[in-house]
């Protein structure tokens, strides 16, 4: 055991980056499987969580690919996946405080993302989203008595963690 740990953390940090990239992947896939194959719509703030774990896997895919080596370049991975995992964790958190609001404290239904981004201004769009809706308020789907959103914001926290943890790491020769 002690060995494959041992394994684990001397892998080289390409490899790990690249299993951050996977992991988003993964999580990209089982949602749109949720979506397709089990019939749930998303709402306005589960697209703006897809959009950041998209945003996230490809920080990871370009890091594996261009590894951060001086510390200059260290910090600028650093900040790219704290502001990309930041915004998800405050996406799926205004998301669980909307599903965690009393019956008469949810606001009403707003239109669709769609109509929204075809008919107002970007900065109206995002305002009206973050005010949130009604449908962002529904718990459709539950694992452990976490919903979604909450499953979204602890794997931000976690791979957030993670590609700091790797960008620091130190090379073993």
């Amino acid at each position: 055991m002690k060995k494959t740990l041992e394994k684990l953390f001397n892998l080289d940090k390409r490899v790990l980056y690249f299993l951050g990239f996977i992991d988003c992947i993964l999580l990209i896939l089982y949602v749109l499987y949720v979506e397709h194959f089990l019939g749930l719509e998303p709402c306005p703030l589960c697209v703006f969580q897809r959009i950041a774990v998209i945003i996230t896997g490809l920080i990871f895919l370009l890091l594996a690919i261009f590894i951060p080596k001086t510390n200059r370049t260290k910090f600028l991975s650093s900040t790219l996946i704290s502001l990309s995992t930041l915004s998800g964790i405050i996406v799926a958190g205004r998301h669980v405080w909307l599903q965690n609001l009393p019956p008469d404290k949810v606001p009403g239904c707003g239109p669709g993302l769609d109509f929204m981004i075809g008919t107002f201004p970007l900065s109206e769009v995002f305002e009206m989203v973050f005010t949130g809706s009604g449908e962002c308020a529904i718990v459709d789907w539950s694992f452990l008595t976490l919903s979604m959103p909450s499953w979204a914001m602890i794997f931000f926290i976690l791979i957030g963690f993670y590609g700091i943890w790797i960008t620091h790491k130190r090379e073993t020769y």
